[in-house]
């Protein structure tokens, strides 16, 4: 779970320092610009127009008269949301380079281009994503894991590495969403006072439609990205794997010992940490490393020199070190986010929003576009699920909708999302662990489009919004009573 705090809403702001609609949208599209002219235009990594963001935004928060002291407080805050996922970016670099050692990863490419083909690969792939995901509860290590090898082994099959990066996110996030053991799926069933099954059970229909879409849009893909390989590729790929690695059920160990404390419900980052070891061991003794070229390894990465250039290059990794361009593209972006929130920013758009609300789908959809807007601003998913939670709850309760329907929401819209955007946390570490850029598999990562997407239809057919008689309403309701009109809500088959 990540550690939280209290988000500033539109009342604790300071009327004389609280920005009007007008003025609060300034930084907004002054980050906006900034992210796209440094990015599309100019050619730019996204650290130069973060930095231009955050002393806009900053120097913003100084005009309306907060001190640097105050400011910092907002940097801080912003990092404490994102301490975990920092953590989690250094371990998974140094476990990537360790499995890859070990001969983890090199053995599920060789076993997996035997089984799979590519007309199956990309439905297969995030079929396969979602069940693990979903049994240890964490997107993120399904992708640095599992997701890394998918990489490998749909290149030998001659798919497309954003297809398979796509395929491979759709179902990590549809399988972390409906996850008990997940920590956005409890953040967002906590911080909205909702019960953890209940949260799950409104999320199943929705989550269902979105991720069968998205299952059949890859195999649509595969039957377009199938055809005929090279002769002699695939034996030419395994020769150079066995070649280089000792490939035996062995070097399976650290994803068992991985994934086996997951399922026991370890925490994400223990867990990953006891892979990293047990990555290590099984360096030492399945591929006969010395010990210190094996903790150089999860220092510095690896470069196989095996029979195959392709081999080569999907095998290479940074290591801890290499963690260094994306840890500071988080840490820049998590600061601009957490200025953003200290100086009311978020806070009076949120309030703008909620009073222009007039019906229960206008909340459920606007809630998910609220959730959407903050993943691009504060570039962490945890923040997109707290901030709209937090403003919206009594607004939920105003439209006598249930609490469940505002966790369905922040996650359906919040979750799976920020992957899309560069700078965002999420997206730099997708793109880090797997080598493709974000823009490049954004298009094949159908989730992310369907899930809000399959929200706002929803929300705009009434389905499964059982909203009931605020105490505003409760003479209608009564008065259709007396007059013999059943105006109750239509059950649902969510719950």
């Amino acid at each position: 779970m990540a550690r939280s705090f209290t988000p500033t809403t539109y009342e604790d702001l300071d009327p004389d320092r609280r920005p009007s609609l007008a003025l609060a949208l300034i930084p907004v599209l002054a980050v906006v610009a900034f992210l796209g002219i440094g990015s599309a235009v100019l050619g730019l990594d996204p650290h130069p127009p973060l930095l231009w963001s955050i002393a806009f935004v900053g120097g913003f928060g100084l005009w309306l008269g907060y001190d640097w002291e105050e400011l910092f407080d907002g940097i801080a805050n912003g990092l404490v949301m994102g301490l975990q996922a920092l953590l989690i970016i250094f371990t998974i670099y140094g476990l990537i380079a360790t499995w890859v050692s070990a001969g983890t990863i090199p053995g599920l490419m060789y076993f997996g281009l035997e089984i799979l083909s590519p007309t199956t690969f990309l439905p297969a792939a995030a079929v396969v994503a979602a069940v693990v995901a979903f049994a240890i509860g964490s997107s993120w290590t399904t992708v640095g894991t599992l997701g890394v090898a998918f990489v490998g082994i749909g290149a030998g099959l001659g798919v497309p590495a954003p297809m398979t990066v796509g395929a491979v996110l759709s179902g990590a996030y549809a399988g972390d969403k409906q996850s008990p053991l997940s920590d956005t799926t409890n953040l967002a069933a906590g911080v909205t006072n909702t019960d953890l099954y209940a949260h799950i059970r409104r999320m199943r229909t929705g989550t269902a439609v979105a991720f069968g879409l998205a299952v059949l849009g890859f195999l649509a893909l595969g039957l377009r990205a199938s055809g005929e390989i090279p002769a002699g590729r695939i034996a030419e790929i395994q020769g150079a794997l066995g070649e280089t690695y000792a490939i035996t059920l062995l070097a399976f160990v650290p994803l068992v010992v991985t994934f086996g404390l997951a399922l026991r419900g370890y925490a994400a980052l223990p867990t990953l940490v006891a892979g990293v070891f047990a990555g290590v061991v099984t360096t030492l003794l399945v591929q006969g490393a010395g010990f210190v070229a094996a903790w150089e390894t999860f220092m510095y990465g690896t470069a196989p020199e095996s029979g195959s250039d392709l081999v080569n290059e999907l095998l290479a990794t940074g290591g801890l070190t290499g963690s260094s361009w994306t840890i500071t593209v988080v840490v820049a972006a998590l600061a601009l986010g957490g200025i953003l929130e200290r100086t009311g920013v978020l806070a009076v758009i949120a309030h703008a929003f909620t009073s222009s609300v007039k019906s229960p789908g206008a909340l459920v959809a606007g809630t998910g576009v609220s959730a959407i807007v903050i993943n691009a601003l504060t570039a962490q998913q945890y923040m997109s699920i707290v901030l709209p939670s937090v403003t919206l709850r009594n607004t939920y309760d105003e439209f006598g909708l249930d609490s469940d329907q505002l966790s369905r929401a922040v996650e359906a819209a919040g979750t799976p999302t920020g992957a899309l955007f560069p700078w965002h946390a999420g997206a730099v570490y997708m793109a880090g662990v797997t080598g493709v850029p974000t823009l490049e598999y954004a298009p094949y990562y159908l989730f992310a489009f369907l899930s809000p997407l399959v929200l706002f239809v929803m929300a705009a057919t009434g389905y499964s919004l059982n909203a009931t008689p605020t105490a505003a309403d409760a003479p209608a309701a009564a008065n259709a009573a007396s007059a013999g009109v059943d105006d109750s809500p239509a059950p649902t088959d969510d719950d």
